[in-house]
C-alpha cells in the first residue's frame, strides 16, 4: 500500500543468521566461545588489519581505545563538533577533555584547517570520524598533526568504506567499529577495535574482560570493565561480514538511486574521488530541514536529523561557536537506507522531499 511505513533502517538478517544463533544455543557456548574469534577473524580480514577485538558496543570500542592509549586527566583529545556524542563522551569518561573542532559543512567531517589551531601541549589524540561512511581525508589530517599525537578512527559507520584504496578501520593507530542496527553489519549491539599494534590489541583484550591477562595464569594488573560481546551476537554478525561487499553494493545502488532523484533538489552526499563511501546513512542537506522532517514522518516515512552539534549539548556548551556544526545540525536529514527499499519507495521518499526544494 502507498501509505505503508518506510523504515529508516532494516537490518539485512534472515535464515542464515537464525541458523547461526541456533548453533550457538545448541553448543552451550553463549559467551567467550568460538564465535567471538570467528567474528574477529572476519573483521580483521574485512578491514585488512592483523587484529580486531570484539566488544559490547561502538561506544565500548571508543572508550577502550582511549584508555588503551593511556589518556586520562590533564589530557586533551580533538573531537569533531558534529558527531554522535559517544565520540566525545568516552574522552570525558577517561577523565580527559574533549576539545571540539568545527567541521566542513560540505563533507560534514573535520575541517582540517581548524585542527592545527586547536592543538595544544596537552593534545594526546585526534578522533577522526568518517561521518555517515564518508572517509575523512586521512593523509591531510596526518600531514598537519605531529607524529607524537595519535590518530584514532571513529569508523563506526564506515565498515566497508575505503580511503585511497585502504580500508577504513586500517588507517589509524586504532579503529573503532559499531554494529548498531543502523550500521551495514549489525549484531543488535556490538562493536570492535581494529589495530596493527600487537600490544594495543592485547591491552584491549585485557580490558574488555575485567582486566584479566589474555594469556598465562589468571592475573589482573589493573581493573577493567566487562565489555565482552556474547557469542549469540557474534553469530548474528558473522554471515553479514562475509557478505560485506554484497551489502555495500546494495547500499551503493540505493545511494545512487537517491542521488539520481534528488541531486537537483537538495545537497546530496558524496565521497572524494577515489574513495569508497560506506553509506551507513544517506544524509542530504536542505534549508527547510525541520519542515521536511515533519512532512516525511507525517507521510509514514521514517527520517531523522543527521547527528548532533555537540556544543549545543550541556556537557560541551562552554567551548565557543562552531558555525560548520551549526549548519550541518540545522540542515542535515537522514533518509531511509536499507537493502530492501524498492524503487516505488525511493520514488515516494524523493517525491515527499522534493516539495521542500
Amino acid at each position: 500500500m502507498a501509505d505503508d511505513p518506510i523504515r529508516l533502517a532494516l537490518p539485512d538478517v534472515g535464515a542464515e543468521e537464525a541458523r547461526a544463533v541456533a548453533e550457538v544455543l545448541e553448543s552451550g557456548y553463549l559467551t567467550m566461545g568460538p564465535k567471538v574469534e570467528e567474528l574477529e577473524a572476519e573483521l580483521a580480514r574485512a578491514c585488512e588489519v592483523p587484529h580486531a577485538v570484539a566488544v559490547s558496543s561502538g561506544t565500548a570500542a571508543l572508550h577502550l581505545a582511549v584508555v588503551a592509549l593511556g589518556i586520562g586527566p590533564g589530557d586533551e583529545v580533538i573531537v569533531p563538533a558534529y558527531t554522535f556524542p559517544a565520540t566525545a563522551n568516552v574522552v570525558g569518561l577517561a577523565g580527559a577533555k574533549a576539545r571540539l573542532v568545527d567541521v566542513d559543512p560540505r563533507t560534514m567531517n573535520l575541517d582540517l584547517e581548524q585542527v592545527q589551531g586547536a592543538l595544544t601541549p596537552r593534545t594526546r589524540a585526534v578522533m577522526g570520524v568518517h561521518l555517515f561512511g564518508r572517509p575523512l581525508d586521512w593523509e591531510g589530517l596526518r600531514a598537519i598533526v605531529p607524529e607524537e599525537i595519535v590518530l584514532v578512527e571513529d569508523a563506526a559507520g564506515a565498515l566497508g568504506a575505503s580511503y585511497r584504496g585502504r580500508r577504513c578501520g586500517s588507517l589509524g593507530t586504532l579503529g573503532c567499529l559499531s554494529f548498531h542496527p543502523r550500521k551495514i553489519v549489525t549484531t543488535g549491539e556490538g562493536g570492535a577495535v581494529t589495530t596493527a599494534d600487537d600490544g594495543l590489541a592485547d591491552s584491549i583484550r585485557r580490558m574488555r574482560h575485567h582486566g584479566i591477562e589474555p594469556r598465562g595464569p589468571f592475573e589482573i594488573r589493573a581493573p577493567g570493565p566487562n565489555y565482552r560481546l556474547a557469542d549469540i551476537l557474534c553469530a548474528v554478525g558473522i554471515p553479514q561480514v562475509r557478505r560485506l561487499d554484497e551489502l555495500l553494493a546494495a547500499r551503493t545502488r540505493i545511494a545512487a538511486a537517491y542521488t539520481e532523484r534528488l541531486a537537483d533538489a537538495v545537497d546530496v552526499p558524496t565521497a572524494a574521488e577515489g574513495d569508497v563511501h560506506g553509506w551507513q546513512a544517506y544524509v542530504v542537506q536542505l534549508d527547510r530541514r525541520d519542515e521536511a522532517l515533519a512532512a516525511l514522518r507525517e507521510q509514514g516515512i521514517e527520517a531523522q536529523v543527521g547527528t548532533y552539534a555537540l556544543h549545543r549539548l550541556g556537557a560541551y556548551g562552554d567551548q565557543g561557536r562552531f558555525p560548520g556544526a551549526d549548519a550541518c545540525f540545522e540542515r542535515a536529514l537522514a533518509l531511509p537506507v536499507h537493502t530492501r527499499l524498492t524503487d516505488a519507495e525511493l520514488d515516494r521518499v524523493a517525491g515527499a522531499l522534493r516539495a521542500f526544494a
